[in-house]
């Protein structure tokens, strides 16, 4: 009977590299188990002639494996060994959207950012699971290497309480590159609020609730012929009372610099908002688009007016909020720019799986 690693190895990999076998006669018995008792499930062939763990073993942690077999005269053998795996050099984490307890509108996704580049994304999107209540089927996505996403094929229900399950300890998402968390986060969708801008019209329409009833239109102002605003679902990500907007930033040079830009609501991660704007010339919302880009709604200087368009629209919005973006002309948002994933058909969507399953 041999069994691997040897006795006292160190720095043993997690996959491949336990196991028992017998010559001749069967194995009786393999016990597994850690130094606080925890004992790892394995098999043992239908020949009886060997044993492999289940799955990958935790690292950074010492076992023992004792090995029972018996000889076609009843002869019985024991074997006994110890070893450690191996302790990572390089781990990562995944960064998630949304917080942990938030509450949230009907489009926001589940979006995981890992901190370095994923090798195997099967593995990984393994052991991610997001179940919601009551049930509905959720796809991953992704999006490059280092970034998934999940998502219903339809709008989330308003009420759905979504489940994160994080098991990514241990998992190797690269060679010698382990993930370290483990754990659950919940969030619950509020109410349905999917508000559709009409760029060629000028219009915000605020609609709520299961029917989608009009609950107000706004007057805006998008982004003009050289400037023009994304087209596509685009769901609200965070929101600033007042934030500060320099064009150097996105790479327009000098064009803007806008030190208290009020009731700001991010759209794009490159960059596209629907926020507040005190500057311009009253008439230009409902008339005309001169922004370089972003979704303009008339507002008064400092973000503490909840009566002005902007300042409106701000305290009825919560992350998660969906605008379909609308006009004659313009670029469609990139779906992997902000959480607008929504923009994927459902079977493009489920076929970003590294599982291919829904």
């Amino acid at each position: 009977m041999t069994a691997q690693p040897a006795d006292r190895a160190q720095d043993v990999q997690p996959v491949g590299a336990v196991r028992v076998a017998v010559a001749q006669g069967r194995l009786v018995s393999v016990r597994l188990a850690d130094t606080k008792g925890g004992e790892v499930p394995g098999t043992i062939s239908a020949d009886g002639g060997g044993w492999v763990p289940d799955g990958p073993l935790p690292l950074a942690t010492a076992f023992t494996l004792d090995s029972v077999a018996e000889d076609d005269q009843g002869q019985k053998a024991a074997q006994h060994s110890e070893f450690t795996t191996m302790t990572p050099a390089h781990t990562f984490v995944a960064f998630f959207t949304p917080e942990d307890g938030s509450t949230v509108g009907v489009g926001m996704p589940v979006s995981l950012r890992f901190s370095r580049p994923i090798a195997d994304r099967a593995a990984v999107e393994k052991a991610v699971q997001v179940t919601a209540d009551p049930p509905v089927p959720v796809a991953a996505h992704w999006f490059g290497n280092q970034r998934l996403d999940f998502r219903p094929e339809q709008y989330w229900a308003a009420g759905t309480r979504v489940t994160v399950a994080l098991r990514l300890k241990d998992v190797q998402g690269a060679p010698g590159e382990f993930g370290t968390q483990s754990r659950d986060l919940h969030f619950t969708v509020g109410r349905a609020q999917v508000s559709t801008v009409d760029l060629d019209a000028h219009t915000l329409t605020v609609r709520a609730g299961q029917g989608g009833k009009v609950v107000r239109v706004l007057k805006v102002s998008g982004g003009s012929r050289g400037h023009s605003t994304y087209r596509g679902v685009m769901v609200v990500s965070e929101k600033y009372p007042v934030t500060r907007m320099n064009s150097q930033t996105v790479g327009m040079g000098d064009e803007y610099d806008i030190k208290d830009v009020p009731h700001a609501m991010r759209l794009t991660t490159s960059g596209t908002f629907v926020h507040g704007n005190y500057w311009a010339a009253p008439g230009v919302f409902g008339s005309a688009n001169t922004s370089h880009g972003c979704i303009g709604l008339a507002d008064a200087k400092g973000g503490a007016s909840k009566d002005s368009p902007a300042g409106w629209l701000f305290e009825h919005t919560i992350p998660g909020d969906v605008l379909d973006v609308r006009a004659s002309s313009g670029d469609f948002v990139p779906p992997q720019n902000g959480l607008n994933g929504w923009n994927v058909p459902w079977e493009q969507w489920v076929a970003g799986s590294a599982l291919r399953r829904p």
